[in-house]
């Protein structure tokens, strides 16, 4: 594997698993040319007349659909790890003799190391998409056929309407249809909230099949996708454990230090000047992340301010917000837990958003680039401000990239991060996996202190005089070398073997991730 540097001066391959790459040139610096991915033309006449797609199984389905090996499936993630379609996907996929499938999944989670006996198989060839636990594991200890190739919520969408990713057959988890395909993931016995981020895929894929274990009578409304879109229609006892969208992650903290962040967090905000009638935010899961959003609801309530919108990944404590007058809408990228889909079920301002409105780069706009500040964590930073959500400093890939890239485009971007995780720096020399050109991360805020970009000299401005513990970049990273003894040792790769690469939000590759040598 031939490697080459990017502009960020990443060591990156020109080629995987058969395809020619781009090495990322810079923040904005690359500009698509061409035209969309065209689905092909479709006939009414090669479809039901009274628009009963449904088919008896998972089996036919996938036959009619013309499966065979080497295809490229995709699936989406909002049952998250309560999902089962994903693994009786394959199940069936293996019983039928099919091998070298891409799995492109928009996320995947603990609950599909089922999968991973389907990887070493030969079944699954490779992942594209971002993975969580047992199968980034997998991958990063080399044991993967194929590379693994991980986008950003908008980075997909952007790879299946330039081209990049074509879809042979779509799977879509919908939680109520009716037989002509019309789905939604707002109501039923699995009700995630939306499922928008299948909606390349209903749109691009070759084939489109809709398995719901709620079928009710045309129409189903609202959908979210539109049977026009759809192929085939099968029913199954269930699609999962609608509970289990619910994790650890959309907790609000206990920690003490990592309250403390929270309050620098709504602090910042405030002294910044962001904190004003009309502004925007993008409030992201995470213990931390969720405690700051109360933070934020005091400040507000006490200064009478109200938001326009607030961008999630929805939470009970983002409803609050809506419920309690203190923002007009949610604009909602996916559900998080149980009382996020009540709400989008219930309430008219409770919006679902796609990647396509809300991330993707190759748009006339998008939503992200409207948002006054948004509050994200990160894996490690440096003192360049770099940031990485993907690997911990042990090389291991262990996380996925969500929708944290597109969000860098906000008009200010907060990480807000301890200093350190189980007395590991978090803020190095260097991190370990660059997902994030630091020229987009405008401040950095730990339980030790903030750090301000030099190039937000208009940030620097407005909090000075502060009561906030503001410090340079290597201040911080200083203090914590020393608690923790120093940096954390690298880990041992092998240069020679990629295991996935990162994209960009342009569809070009920022940096690779090593095979971890034990």
């Amino acid at each position: 594997m031939k490697l080459q540097k990017n502009a960020a001066g990443r060591l990156v391959p020109n080629e995987v698993n058969g395809e020619k790459l781009m090495p990322f040139m810079g923040v904005n610096k690359y500009k698509p040319k061409g035209v969309k991915a065209k689905p092909s033309v479709r006939s009414c006449i090669d479809y039901p007349m009274d628009g009963n797609k449904v088919v008896k199984n998972l089996k036919e389905a996938l036959k009619k659909a013309g499966l065979k090996d080497g295809m490229t499936i995709s699936t989406h993630h909002h049952l998250r790890n309560g999902d089962a379609l994903t693994n009786i996907l394959f199940d069936t996929i293996k019983g039928m003799g099919i091998k070298n499938i891409r799995w492109f999944p928009t996320a995947s989670f603990p609950v599909h190391s089922h999968l991973i006996k389907y990887l070493e198989d030969g079944t699954i060839h490779h992942i594209e998409g971002s993975m969580n636990g047992p199968l980034g594991k997998f991958t990063s200890d080399g044991k993967m056929k194929g590379v693994g190739v991980l986008r950003s919520h908008g980075g997909r969408y952007q790879s299946i309407q330039d081209g990049e990713v074509h879809i042979d057959i779509a799977v879509i988890a919908a939680p109520t249809a009716d037989p002509f395909g019309n789905a939604t993931g707002d109501r039923g016995p699995s009700a995630c909230g939306l499922i928008g981020f299948s909606l390349a895929d209903s749109e691009y894929a070759d084939n489109v099949i809709v398995v719901t274990d709620n079928l009710i009578p045309f129409p189903c409304v609202p959908w979210q996708i539109q049977g026009n879109n759809v192929d085939t229609v099968v029913t199954i006892d269930s699609l999962g454990d609608s509970s289990k969208i619910v994790s650890g992650t959309t907790q609000v903290t206990k920690s003490p230090d990592r309250l403390l962040i929270a309050e620098y967090v709504a602090q910042f905000i405030d002294e910044a000047g962001i904190l004003k009638d009309g502004f925007s935010l993008q409030a992201g899961a995470g213990g931390t992340n969720l405690a700051f959003l109360l933070f934020l609801k005091d400040r507000m309530k006490q200064k009478g301010v109200k938001a326009r919108f607030m961008r999630g990944g929805s939470t009970q404590y983002l409803v609050q917000t809506l419920e309690e007058g203190l923002t007009d809408y949610i604009l909602d990228g996916q559900t998080f837990d149980l009382e996020g889909v009540r709400s989008m079920r219930e309430n008219p301002n409770h919006v679902n958003t796609s990647p396509f409105t809300s991330y993707n780069f190759h748009g006339k706009g998008n939503f992200a680039s409207l948002v006054d500040v948004a509050v994200l964590g990160a894996t490690e930073v440096d003192v360049n401000f770099n940031a990485n959500v993907v690997t911990h400093s042990d090389g291991y890939l262990l996380h996925g990239i969500g929708g944290w890239q597109n969000c860098l485009y906000s008009k200010c971007t907060v990480l807000a991060i301890p200093s350190f995780r189980d007395r590991i720096p978090v803020i190095l020399d260097e991190v370990t996996t660059l997902c994030a050109p630091g020229e987009l991360v405008d401040v950095i805020i730990t339980e030790r202190g903030i750090a301000i970009n030099p190039l937000r000299k208009d940030l620097l401005k407005a909090v000075k005089g502060s009561s906030l513990p503001i410090k340079t970049i290597q201040q911080l990273k200083d203090e914590v070398y020393e608690i923790c003894g120093g940096a954390p040792a690298k880990p041992k790769v092998n240069k020679d073997k990629v295991v996935a690469v990162i994209k960009w939000v342009d569809g070009t590759v920022i940096d690779s991730v090593f095979q971890v040598v034990k």
